[in-house]
């Protein structure tokens, strides 16, 4: 089973940036779609940005621009950069991953906590 483990995420003020980071026990393939989610306090959890490793493609919901996710094959890590960071933005972090032959997301990172301040 895949095991994913996210770090990077800390206090930053609104308008810094993050690099989260993503370490997975096994070496990424086109199998995966690598996807980050995060949920804040009394809310759902939501979709952030997914990677699907076959071809590359990338896909972002609301952060318009801001983030942008990455993998570095030969460090077997994904990442996600967040750039002109709001305090609506604070949430904890997960990193998933999915089978591209499934939609649904079965591997799950334990997450990490951002907090942007205003």
């Amino acid at each position: 089973q895949v095991q994913l483990v996210e770090s990077g995420g800390g206090l930053v003020q609104a308008g810094g940036s993050l690099r989260l980071s993503c370490a997975a026990s096994v070496r990424l393939s086109s199998s995966y779609i690598m996807g980050w989610f995060r949920r804040a306090p009394g809310k759902e959890r939501e979709f952030v940005a997914s990677l699907d490793l076959s071809d590359g493609s990338e896909a972002y919901d609301f952060v318009k621009g801001r983030f942008t996710i990455s993998r570095d094959n030969a460090k077997n890590m994904v990442y996600l950069q967040m750039n002109s960071l709001k305090p609506e933005d604070t949430a904890v972090y997960f990193c998933a991953a999915a089978r591209n032959t499934d939609s649904e997301y079965r591997y799950w990172g334990q997450g990490t906590q951002v907090t942007v301040s205003s």
